[in-house]
């Protein structure tokens, strides 16, 4: 992991004092509330439905088991206090999508000595809110997948340093979201963002970057347009300059529902992309102009090597087979690019809390097994679990014991039930609708895990309103939380993809009729799947089926649905 220097520390303790100073202003009512929103947005501090809600940065994924520790006394001391819970339940995070932890239940008040917390540990929340360049993401097995052709997690950081609090970029007319992948897979959804960023090697084996603009979800979702194919990696930040500095100047602020870049590109086409390689050309020809030192590169990447291999050990003796743990393995166990090791995934999703939650004695837990089986290191997964990149093979049959004691060994990864959520209507001052009793619903009609693993792969996702925090778009089965006179519908997509190999190109869901009544969607998903499983060929999965039938024939299955719940009414 990219360890903080003096200055990385200086600078987060100065922006945590700063924010002290402005939270106890507007507190004595000398900074008036709207003058402080933009000031706390950009340190991740919203005012949601019920309490003020924390987003704090976990750059590219990457979390270590002190941080996490650290997180786990915020949630105890500071999380949902007011609401009147026993201080030894203590509260709760959500991690969410793009790898960051969110807090839902801290009092305005006390934000500024969490804040001083989080700097304790090299942590905050900066940007992770407001129209600014937001956390940069990568593929959660980034430095270890055996597919990787380079690892991103230094660029990333070289990324994070150069736009946090760059004064050109700190209001733009959006939210900007990046994301990285080194590896011949997918697994960051590049092409949903508003910069995709795939690492190569050219035929010199020199590195460098393909860039795709545009991506985004929302109510109009777009897939990232491809607008170079390989911008040298000295380049790269020059080159998404080009980019930024040109959606500054022309993306729309008159209507935040069209100000993302992707209504530009799609609005302006192939001019908006001549405009940025115009403007790149010219900041590449100016001698001002920096490009990254490879000696900066080096000193980034030297936080990020890889451990070494393991010693050839005796085959140890053969132990039973036993069903669950095999499953557990087959689940939640990846390859890795270092022999001798596995990458784990701690399940985040089982019965009793939302997907992506976690408790405060659950991230004490999870901190513990990081410690004692990956090098105290954990990441963040797109898919809001968490997982352990440095697990020797020697250990696993140990670490599923633990992890199951734990809660984390859930065997249901990229399973039906490992489903993406946000947090929806019972937190979200956003939202249209409610996910969370959804999602509950769903995991209970799906409780079988014979009937999981029959059923096969498939992409999940839940989002509350059209903002899509849920990514319901690249659901292979979306849900759309919609309002109607005041009451929750669901809306049903098939066939949706983020862009993984399981997935294929990335693609919006397509629409399978009009919305459900929230007691009807546990029904509806089990029609959806009855034609997968009576429909699918053989070595088919759910999204090969979805893309060869259509949507049609999932159509006439939920409309039965539609007409089986009015004849009982």
């Amino acid at each position: 992991m990219y360890a903080y220097t003096d200055f990385d520390r200086e600078f987060v303790r100065a922006r945590a004092a700063q924010f002290r100073d402005q939270l106890q202003r507007n507190l004595a009512g000398e900074l008036a509330d709207d003058d402080f929103r933009p000031l706390r947005l950009q340190n991740g501090w919203y005012v949601q439905r019920h309490a003020p809600m924390l987003r704090v940065a976990v750059p590219y994924g990457e979390l270590a088991a002190r941080q996490l520790r650290q997180l786990a006394r915020i949630a105890r001391e500071h999380d949902r206090q007011d609401a009147g819970l026993p201080t030894e339940r203590g509260g709760f995070g959500h991690f969410s999508t793009r790898q960051n932890l969110q807090f839902n239940w801290i009092p305005l008040p006390q934000s500024a000595d969490v804040m001083d917390l989080l700097a304790d540990v090299d942590m905050h929340g900066i940007q992770t809110s407001g129209n600014c360049i937001r956390n940069i993401t990568t593929d959660a097995l980034a430095g270890i997948a055996p597919d990787e052709e380079v690892d991103p997690r230094p660029y990333c950081e070289l990324l994070r340093q150069w736009s946090t609090l760059h004064p050109e970029f700190a209001f733009l007319p959006r939210k900007f979201k990046i994301a990285v992948t080194g590896a011949r897979e997918d697994r960051a959804a590049t092409a949903w963002h508003d910069i995709g960023l795939t690492l190569r090697r050219n035929a010199a084996g020199e590195v460098g970057f393909a860039v795709a603009v545009g991506g985004g979800m929302g109510r109009t979702p777009v897939i990232a347009v491809p607008f170079h194919a390989f911008v040298p990696w000295r380049e790269i930040l020059v080159y998404i300059e080009a980019i930024v500095r040109q959606y500054n100047l022309h993306g729309r602020r008159d209507n935040m529902y069209k100000a993302r870049i992707k209504i530009l590109v799609k609005a302006e086409g192939q001019r908006f992309v001549d405009a940025v390689n115009r403007e790149y050309e010219a900041l590449r020809a100016d001698p001002a102009t920096p490009l990254i030192p490879a000696a900066e590169l080096d000193r980034v990447a030297a936080h990020f090597q890889p451990l070494p291999p393991l010693p050839v050990l005796p085959t140890a003796a053969a132990t039973p087979p036993l069903p669950a743990y095999e499953r557990w393995l087959q689940r939640n166990v990846h390859g890795h690019r270092v022999p001798g090791y596995k990458a784990v995934t701690l399940s985040l999703k089982r019965p009793g809390l939302p997907p992506g939650d976690i408790t405060a004695d659950q991230m004490d837990a999870a901190a513990e097994l990081a410690e004692r089986f990956s090098h105290a290191e954990l990441r963040v997964t797109h898919d809001q679990n968490l997982l352990l990149p440095w697990v020797r093979e020697t250990d696993l049959r140990a670490l599923w014991l633990d992890a199951r004691e734990d809660g984390f060994a859930t065997p249901n990864i990229g399973l039906l039930t490992d489903m993406i959520a946000c947090p929806g209507g019972d937190l979200c001052a956003l939202a249209n609708a409610r996910s969370i009793p959804i999602a509950a619903a769903i995991t209970e009609r799906f409780d079988d895990l014979d009937e999981l693993h029959d059923i096969g792969d498939i992409d999940l996702h839940i989002s509350g309103c059209i903002n899509s925090c849920g990514h319901h778009h690249s659901g292979h089965i979306g849900i759309l939380g919609v309002d109607k006179d005041g009451s929750e519908w669901y809306q049903v997509t098939v066939a949706g993809s983020d862009g993984s190999a399981i997935s294929g190109p990335s693609v919006a869901g397509k629409v399978i009729g009009p919305s459900f009544a929230a007691d009807e969607v546990p029904d509806v998903m089990e029609a959806v799947i009855a034609v997968y499983l009576r429909e699918r060929q053989a070595g088919e999965r759910f999204i090969d089926t979805s893309r060869r039938l259509g949507p049609l024939p999932f159509r006439r299955a939920a409309d039965e649905v539609r007409r089986s719940t009015a004849a009982v009414d």
